[in-house]
């Protein structure tokens, strides 16, 4: 799979702009503030629907204007197909495949990206967020479908704890029942993420280690595991450290059961706060080097090539599972984050992908050896080859 073609309008800080892309390497070069991570943005948004530096679309309009409009013509499976967004400030956002209108979350099933950026280090140094943020995304480049159960989701604890706060209020008639109604909801949609999350730790476990020998020619041991709510509210369940593969082998009936009794136990609780304390919402993901966490313990370098290798094992398994091809992999100032034998490993790594995009202010942050398609760009101006 590979980007071919980009058309942007009312994008960030373009007012149009057409960026053509060759597969193998990209170079994007420009001074900082040119425009060169809005138009990898633009691109990533494709994958997930949303961006990696903002929590909401608004920033992503040009000001001044009610709607961006963006373009990608994919080439995947030896076949091209045409993915455009609208994305409205005042309205829902619009999509289309190959012009004809569809649900925006569609044209993630059409496009797969894998985006390394400088953001990424807080999804090892920074709050829980940030790495359900990263669980998520990922489950949609894997399984496109969990956009749905994850809005639906998402849905259901804001519709839940709207009626949990209302019993706060003293209006506490009638929501016993209520909640129950909600809780079923809340069970059946969050175990089909938890599900798939624990079958996405599982998976990424081993190119996870793999990836990070890569980088730092190191075996620092790298491990994942999930801390979940449903496990740590519920009764009778095991406090060990659990074990990645099982966790993934547990049914679904099994852990819909786990849910429900991790919701009755919290449940003075819920209504004595007004919040929903058990679900996907409320977990964590654990990482480790030598059997400590990565936040706290780890170096600066050591942050940074777990976080790189996370990305890394997700783009194997997506190279690795989907019949469209290669995801596409975009660096966008990475390699400015990382010292030289790094940077070497870094590319290396990736450079077997069938495109990879990457962005810099100066040409000597990125590593030399390497044939390059060259774009320059200034002041939102896409210039071409910069050779």
């Amino acid at each position: 799979m590979r980007v071919a073609h980009l058309s942007l309008a009312d994008f960030r800080n373009y007012a149009s702009a057409e960026l053509a892309l060759e597969s193998g390497p990209n170079l994007l070069v420009g001074r900082n503030g040119q425009g060169k991570t809005n138009l990898v943005e633009a691109i990533a948004y494709f994958a997930t629907l949303r961006s990696h530096r903002v929590t909401g679309d608004a920033a992503l309009i040009r000001a001044g204007r009610d709607a961006a409009v963006a373009r990608l013509k994919v080439a995947a499976d030896e076949r091209d197909v045409l993915l455009e967004l609208q994305i409205n400030r005042g309205a829902p956002n619009r999509a289309q495949v190959n012009r004809n209108a569809v649900r925006p979350r569609e044209v993630t099933r059409w496009f797969s990206a894998i985006a390394f950026v400088p953001e990424d280090l807080s999804i090892v140094r920074g709050e829980p967020s940030g790495r359900r943020r990263f669980l998520d995304d990922a489950l949609v480049s894997r399984h496109p479908v969990a956009a749905g159960a994850l809005a639906d989701y998402e849905r259901v604890v804001r519709q839940r704890t709207a009626l949990l706060k209302s019993a706060r209020g003293g209006r506490a008639g009638g929501v016993e029942a209520t909640l129950e109604v909600w809780d079923e909801q809340l069970v059946d949609f969050g175990t089909q993420i938890l599900l798939a999350r624990r079958e996405l730790v599982r998976d990424m476990i081993g190119p996870l280690r793999t990836g990070y020998a890569a980088l730092v020619g190191q075996d620092h041991g790298p491990a994942l595991t999930l801390s979940e709510s449903v496990r740590e509210e519920g009764e009778g369940v095991s406090r060990e450290t659990p074990d990645p593969k099982e966790d993934a082998a547990v049914s679904r009936e099994t852990l819909a059961e786990q849910f429900r009794a991790a919701l009755h136990r919290v449940r003075g609780r819920e209504l004595e706060r007004g919040v929903t304390l058990v679900g996907p919402h409320r977990d964590d993901l654990v990482l480790e080097l030598n059997g400590l966490p990565v936040k706290g313990y780890a170096s600066h370098g050591e942050s940074w090539s777990f976080a790189l290798a996370m990305k890394m094992a997700l783009a194997t398994i997506l190279r690795d599972e989907s019949p469209a091809g290669d995801p596409v992999i975009i660096l966008d100032d990475v390699f400015a984050e990382l010292d030289l034998r790094r940077r070497n490993s870094l590319m290396r790594a990736v450079s077997g992908f069938e495109q990879v995009i990457v962005t810099a202010a100066v040409e000597e942050d990125v590593p030399d050896g390497v044939d390059w398609h060259r774009v320059r760009i200034d002041g939102g101006r896409i210039l071409g080859d910069a050779s």
